[in-house]
C-alpha cells in the first residue's frame, strides 16, 4: 500500500483505476531505472513514470539489470500535488 498517493489515472485497455505515489529509491537508482513513481497493481508495486496520457511501466529486469518496460495509454488522470503532469 502506498504511504502517500500523488494522483491516479484509468487504464485505457482493460479500464482499471490505478493509484501511484513518489518513489521513495529514485535517488539510489540508475540513469536507466529513471522511474519518479511507484504504481499500485494487482501484482504489487511497480516503479513507473506516469505522464499526461501514457504511462511507463517497469514490469520486469532483463538479464543485464535493465528494465522492461511496458507503455499503457492512460485516461482520466488526476493528480492532487502541482506541477505533475
Amino acid at each position: 500500500m502506498l504511504e502517500r498517493t500523488l494522483g491516479c489515472f484509468i487504464e485505457k485497455d482493460v479500464r482499471g483505476r490505478h493509484y501511484y505515489g513518489a518513489n521513495p529509491d529514485l535517488a539510489e537508482m540508475t540513469d536507466s531505472w529513471d522511474f519518479p513513481h511507484v504504481l499500485e497493481t494487482n501484482d504489487g508495486q511497480r516503479y513507473a513514470k506516469i505522464l499526461k496520457t501514457v504511462a511507463y511501466i517497469a514490469v520486469d529486469e532483463d538479464q543485464y539489470g535493465q528494465p522492461v518496460v511496458e507503455k499503457w495509454n492512460i485516461t482520466s488522470h488526476d493528480s492532487w500535488q502541482k506541477g505533475v503532469a
